[in-house]
């Protein structure tokens, strides 16, 4: 489950109170959109970075469901709670939803489950500042898709499932051929698809394959020699420049990488940092 998502989740599986931070006056750790919902058990779910401000806003979700009313909380600068205050110095305005609709949240779980984007109106009152966000959008988790042998393969899906990040592993030789394509494989816009090989004759089927998905990142192994043939082989099929701009090679944020561990960091945290740009609330 996308941290991301989390509080969503929880939502639809049972009542809640939804929180969520709809204005940032300054920064903040958190992104505007962050999200926590509150059960009616005392259950928090979700992350707003700080648990005196998770606790806080667990006893206002808890009044706002009492009373029924939906409420527009404003902490930090600026804010009426005089005795609290974050360390960031900042202002956040917080919509308490103490009964989000149901419907709206089941949609949008299905949505994320199909692996569409989706979005989920909020109940900002229509007096409040015009910048408040009032639709909270998402986008489903990030997937890998490696294609490769070696223990840079195995490294990397080790380490993505260690950090809760979906993957999928398809090994050369074994589940597929050279020149071939693996059956069943797809990429969507949240799909990155990595091939990880040192021999680079395996490449030019699965690269002519990924350059037609709309996989937001394609990344590659390999010196300045296996590059520039790659690029080579696949202008000669009619890929034009910018769809080769697209593959990035060498891949990961390490220069040459030593190790597996080292490769499997580099490229996850290339990566994630590429779909973190992808997220509809910066």
């Amino acid at each position: 489950m996308s941290s991301d998502h989390a509080a969503l989740a929880y939502a639809v599986a049972t009542q809640v109170a939804l929180c969520t931070i709809v204005g940032i006056d300054g920064s903040f750790s958190r992104r505007c959109g962050a999200q926590l919902a509150v059960g009616r058990d005392g259950t928090l779910v979700g992350d707003m970075a700080d648990n005196c401000l998770q606790n806080e806003l667990a006893a206002q979700a808890t009044i706002s469901a009492r009373e029924g009313i939906i409420k527009l909380l404003r902490y930090g600068k600026g804010s009426p709670f005089i005795d609290f205050r974050l360390p960031c110095g900042s202002g956040l305005d917080i919509l308490i939803d103490p009964a989000p609709q149901a419907h709206q949240l089941s949609k949008c779980v299905a949505d994320l489950g199909a692996r569409r984007a989706t979005a989920l109106p909020l109940a900002v009152p229509a007096a409040a500042d015009r910048r408040f966000l009032r639709v909270r959008r998402y986008i489903p988790r990030l997937r890998l898709l490696v294609l490769g042998t070696g223990a840079e393969c195995k490294a990397l899906q080790r380490q993505a499932e260690a950090t809760d990040v979906d993957v999928e592993l398809r090994a050369a030789g074994q589940q597929f051929a050279l020149n071939t394509v693996p059956t069943g494989i797809s990429a969507d816009p949240w799909t990155a698809v990595l091939l990880l090989f040192h021999d680079h004759e395996w490449e030019h089927a699965l690269l002519a394959w990924a350059l037609r998905t709309p996989a937001f990142y394609i990344g590659c192994q390999g010196g300045a020699q296996a590059r520039a043939r790659r690029l080579e082989l696949l202008r000669a099929d009619g890929f034009d420049d910018a769809a080769l701009a697209r593959i990035n090679s060498p891949v990961g944020l390490v220069p040459r990488a030593r190790s597996p561990e080292v490769l499997a960091l580099s490229i996850l945290s290339e990566v994630v940092g590429a779909y973190e740009a992808l997220h509809p609330h910066p």
